[in-house]
């Protein structure tokens, strides 16, 4: 039985408080693609891409059109490419650019997994994809790239670690003209998730179906204006409001999820609910921190307060559905969030603080922008502590730093859409390099050992 007063609240969610489904992710396995020749390989890409996805944004609108919930974005996820491009040897780029012509073909908004999973070591086809990724990501516009360098059943890859170092800063160099944009489709993991539908992580899991689809729901606005009408509430009464609101928040991810499962004949697989901020003025997750009872986000207590959001958006989300998976909690993204924005351009916010953060949220240090001098060994050592994060406390954290070539603290750099702007943010200056050049791998944590 439907209720008038749940009807409405979720009318003025939708209208007033930036309540979205972030995306619709149909994941779709390319292991049947593999081919001796690379050309007949990027031909069968190609095909089953176009074949399976080719209704997925007319669908999302349909069902946008009827229920009058805004899908931002329609996107796709494949099977790692560095699994592909080992059965035919040749240029990984070809397969970046015949990502981006299925995507063109289908009008999807983004193609995740131009990827390699590398935690334990280089499987063929790992390092010629990752030596790729600058040069595919400067040849291609909706092509998104990551890297899975450590886990906590594997360690820490610290050769792929200062690889990846070196890859960020070419991808951004090889972009400078276009605001370094390449540096923000390529993400570099700890524990990656297999069926995650956000960008630039999402790659279909060799445990997936031959194809699913995955979504992801948004709603920080929701969460702040809840919290907003109870002004005076003890700590355990606003957790109590973020579970109820983010079971809302799910209901509604499951709706759209059922729904285009069922018009697209394909398997519905989870439902991420992770809180995933826009540029926005009210949709961010820094205000629901600030709501709180913080000065400004990156004050003491902001990593407490974050604590007990994450928890309580599982817990509520949970509850709504028997299909939450992805990341699931609350993002950071700097560039991505204007209260996280406003916070690093007084001085409240630092990465130091953003780091203890990520201890305790769905990822890691997400679009941040650093100085464009800062050194590939300093960029691969943010990525070590990051990935021993995420190791240690067996969660996934991944890192999307965006060096800013030619700028210097205190600049800004502008990206446009969701990915919105964020300040240059200092960075230390004292040298890891001897570290990060020993390469090797960093064992597996106790908490490894669970068998």
């Amino acid at each position: 039985m439907l209720d008038t007063r749940d009807i409405l609240e979720t009318i003025t969610m939708i209208q007033d408080e930036c309540l979205d489904v972030r995306t619709i992710t149909m994941g779709i396995s390319l292991l049947d693609c593999a081919d001796s020749d690379i050309d007949r390989c990027c031909d069968k890409v190609y095909d089953k891409i176009t074949r399976y996805a080719k209704d997925l944004v007319h669908t999302g609108e349909e069902i946008s059109r009827q229920y009058g919930i805004p899908i931002i974005n329609k996107r796709i996820s494949v099977t790692p490419i560095a699994m592909i491009h080992a059965s035919c040897g040749g240029d990984p780029v070809k397969l970046a650019l015949t990502l981006q012509r299925a995507a063109d073909a289908v009008g999807v908004n983004f193609i995740g997994g131009y990827s390699a999973l590398v935690q334990k070591g280089f499987a063929p086809g790992d390092l010629s994809l990752i030596r790729s990724i600058p040069e595919a990501l400067a040849r291609t516009s909706n092509v998104c790239s990551s890297v899975n360098v450590g886990s906590t059943k594997a360690g820490i890859n610290m050769d792929a670690v200062a690889m990846m170092g070196k890859v960020v800063r070419e991808t951004a160099q090889l972009t400078a003209d276009n605001d370094c944009i390449g540096a923000a489709k390529l993400v570099v993991f700890c524990n990656a998730p297999e069926d995650n539908p956000f960008m630039a992580g999402a790659f279909h899991g060799v445990g997936e179906a031959d194809c699913v689809i995955n979504v992801g729901v948004s709603g920080p606005g929701v969460v702040r204006a809840a919290l907003a009408k109870c002004p005076d509430c003890s700590i355990s009464e606003i957790a109590d409001v973020i579970k109820r609101t983010a079971f809302k928040i799910t209901r509604m991810g499951q709706l759209v999820g059922t729904e285009a499962s069922r018009r697209l004949g394909v398997p519905f697989g989870i439902v991420d609910l992770s809180l995933a901020p826009t540029p926005a003025i009210g949709d961010s997750v820094a205000h629901i921190l600030e709501e709180m009872g913080l000065e400004s986000c990156g004050a003491c207590g902001t990593t407490a307060c974050l604590a007990l959001l994450n928890d309580a958006v599982k817990k509520g989300g949970v509850m709504a559905s028997s299909r939450v998976g992805g990341l699931s909690g609350a993002f950071i993204p700097v560039s991505e969030d204007a209260g996280m924005i406003a916070a690093a351009e007084c001085g409240a916010l630092s990465i130091e603080k953003l780091e203890a953060m990520t201890a305790v949220c769905s990822v890691g240090l997400d679009m941040i922008v650093i100085p464009g001098e800062t050194p590939a060994e300093v960029i691969s050592a943010i990525i070590a502590d990051e990935a021993a994060i995420g190791m240690v406390n067996s969660k996934t954290t991944a890192v999307r730093v965006i060096p800013a070539i030619g700028k210097k603290e205190g600049e800004s750099l502008s990206f446009g859409g969701l990915l919105g702007y964020a300040p240059v943010m200092k960075v230390s200056g004292y040298s890891p390099a001897k570290f990060i050049s020993r390469g090797g791998q960093i064992p597996a944590p106790m908490q490894s050992l669970k068998n």
